[in-house]
């Protein structure tokens, strides 16, 4: 069973070229996995310039850390929605605005 994120990856697109290869049609292949043909040439491309390996995604972008919130914050928002996952962002923040108006209020008292 494959256990990381990248094996997973690599699954899914390596199950792409294979399911080419036994069906020998591009198009349908691409239908049944959801995928765009251009996707596939992408994928095809890498495995012929790179092998397997080239399917990982190399090219993530570095996080914008001005756009991050403290840590606390982070913590009770993932906290909440893991325990409403019903609630979407709307709600959540409502939730969070009204939480921070507590705090300034007792803060403040």
């Amino acid at each position: 069973m494959l256990h990381t994120h990248n094996q997973l990856i690599i699954k899914h697109k390596v199950g792409l070229i294979n399911l080419v290869e036994e069906l020998g049609n591009v198009s349908n292949a691409c239908k049944v996995m959801g995928l765009s043909q251009d996707m596939f040439y992408r994928y095809q491309e890498l495995v012929d310039d790179g092998g397997i390996d080239a399917l990982i995604n190399k090219d993530r972008r570095t996080p914008n850390i001005k756009n991050r919130v403290d840590k606390a914050t982070e913590k009770t928002e993932m906290e909440y929605a893991v325990d409403q996952p019903a609630h979407g962002q709307t709600k959540q923040v409502t939730n969070c605005v009204s939480k921070a108006a507590l705090s300034r209020v007792v803060v403040s008292a």
